[in-house]
């Protein structure tokens, strides 16, 4: 069922239905082979558009009857990347002709919940919020499909779509009510992902889940948002575990010189939220040029620029950010709703002090090579995204090779072994300045308060080549074999072949049970990983070569 008729009402099988708060929601059963029932598509607020635009997310509109549950919600608006939706909400070939173009739409605040299909009760929740740099993602992602996670796990998994790009995170002065909500934060995003752990805590018990045992899972910008709330006042009970992996919230003041921080001031964001206004008082013609636009800015009331704003086409508002070069989004150190400074507020003890599990690729830097124009060279891939897309569909990873590394990589970059200059060499430093350096940063604070702490460090790197030489281990390389998916999505046709499915598989299968053992525990010891993981500085080391997992825990010397 398209994502517009989501709101159908219709009969249902009986099993499937659900009460919660808001409503009945019919169901579907994933099938004998998942044997997985899901419910996609429920609103948990309603969709914040016009003047609920940058506004707390409110409670949703209740129905009568049973409101048809079987398909994913509207993915948030986005302008389109590898990793957001095409023009269907959907993974698909149109992914490459909407690249740079908003997709989705505003009214997108719904979450998706899977189970095993049982009648056991007070399963754990896996609650996990996806990446995307803050400005696109969607759950619709098949990576992030629950069903093979929820079986493996004999857990219920939901996933929750939030607010993107500036419409989920803007500091503006003139947006501030003095609301006790949150909002005069600019957090929009996180008071959606709290939106949805509120639901969860209200609701879940209607899916057999527990809300006693819930775990926050994210990656990247959603292991970003995780820490935000690990520290936020406003998320204390909601969550009893957290799951972040490949994310950090550390200002560049925590990090050694050099490094690429995962948090910025949020003297940064209120810069951003100005440019925009007077960006697009130029665009309309409401001032001739950037001083005019102050001017008149200036002559208004605060009211008069909220009302000017949420009167502003949300496309139109994203095409500016993309077209004045004022993307970049995330939590805003506001004081209230995240601390100016997370690390030290977890140092003063001053956060959720819950059993915490984290992971990292090796390569996290491999997926972001075009920003090897940060450290002074090139961009690492030579052809545009869309060209890059339509590669990877049409590849067959069970085909003599028929690309080579240099079709995709910069020559000044080759061979990729070459010391110092190599891709390898400076990709890794950029995973050093970057993803590590916060990890570390997090991980040495939270030691300091907590000992049940663990990391892992995902190394396969088993792709047909060339691609083993482009990603190799790289950023988010580990979510398929956290959930079990290996089906069609962005990388699938790049990393996965019948030549590396057994030891895929059996990496899969392992880091699973070690997420299921620390979902029921808070402890992600299991026998079916082969060897105790110790706790962080320890790292438990996940590889596989072709036809079997390979484990190793590393315990730094000394």
């Amino acid at each position: 069922m398209p994502a517009d008729d989501a709101n159908a009402h219709g009969p249902a099988d009986g099993a499937l239905v659900r009460r919660t708060s808001a409503g009945s929601l019919a169901g579907a059963d994933d099938g004998a082979g998942a044997h997985t029932w899901s419910w996609k598509g429920v609103p948990f607020a309603k969709p914040p558009v016009g003047p609920l635009r940058w506004r707390a997310p409110m409670p949703p509109e209740p129905w009568s009857g049973v409101r048809q549950a079987t398909a994913f919600g509207h993915a948030c608006l986005q302008i389109g990347r590898l990793y957001g939706p095409g023009a269907n909400n959907r993974y698909d070939a149109t992914i490459a002709s909407t690249l740079n173009t908003p997709v989705g739409s505003e009214d997108c605040l719904t979450l998706n919940v899977w189970r095993p299909a049982s009648t056991e009760q007070g399963l754990p929740v896996l609650f996990f919020i996806h990446g995307g740099s803050n400005i696109s993602g969607y759950t619709a992602d098949p990576v992030y499909d629950g069903a093979h996670l929820a079986r493996a796990a004999n857990a219920v998994v939901v996933t929750a779509n939030y607010r993107l790009g500036v419409l989920g995170f803007l500091d503006m002065p003139q947006l501030r009510t003095g609301a006790a909500s949150g909002e005069d934060s600019g957090n929009f995003a996180l008071l959606d992902i709290l939106a949805a752990l509120r639901w969860v805590k209200n609701d879940i018990e209607a899916f057999g889940g527990d809300a006693g045992n819930v775990t926050l899972m994210g990656q990247s910008a959603g292991a970003i948002n995780l820490l935000a709330l690990l520290v936020s006042p406003l998320a204390q009970g909601l969550f009893h575990k957290a799951v972040p992996l490949s994310g950090g919230i550390s200002l560049a003041s925590n990090l050694p010189a050099g490094s690429l921080p995962t948090l910025l001031p949020a003297s940064a964001y209120q810069a951003q939220g100005k440019a925009l206004l007077l960006h697009l008082l130029v665009a309309d013609g409401t001032a001739a040029d950037l001083p005019a636009a102050e001017r008149h800015v200036a002559a208004q009331s605060d009211a008069q620029v909220g009302d000017y704003l949420r009167a502003q086409d949300a496309r139109t508002i994203l095409s500016t950010v993309l077209a004045k070069g004022l993307t970049g989004s995330g939590p805003i150190p506001d004081g209230t709703v995240v601390p100016q400074d997370p690390i030290a507020a977890i140092a003063a003890g001053r956060y959720a002090r819950v059993p915490t599990l984290t992971g990292m690729t090796r390569d996290e830097g491999k997926l972001f090579a075009p920003f090897l124009t940060l450290l002074g060279g090139k961009p690492g891939i030579r052809i545009d995204d869309a060209t890059r897309f339509t590669l990877m569909q049409g590849f067959d990873p069970d085909a003599p090779a028929s690309l080579a590394t240099a079709d995709i990589l910069d020559a000044s970059y080759l061979p990729v072994g070459t010391p110092d200059t190599g891709y390898d060499a400076r990709t890794d430093l950029l995973t050093q300045r970057f993803m590590a350096a916060s990890r570390d940063n997090l991980l040495d604070t939270l030691k300091s308060q907590q000992p049940n702490l663990w990391h892992y460090q995902f190394d396969w790197s088993q792709e047909p080549p060339p691609w083993n030489e482009v990603y190799g281990a790289a950023h988010a390389f580990d979510l398929p074999f956290v959930f079990g998916n290996f089906g069609p999505s962005v990388f699938a046709n790049a990393a996965n072949s019948r030549a590396n499915e057994p030891g895929r598989l059996a990496l899969s299968a392992a880091m699973m049970a070690g997420i299921a053992a620390f979902l029921r525990n808070g402890d992600p010891n299991d026998t079916a990983l082969g060897i105790p993981w110790p706790p962080w500085p320890a790292r438990m080391v996940f590889d596989a070569t072709p036809d079997a997992a390979r484990i190793a825990a590393h315990t730094p010397a000394g």
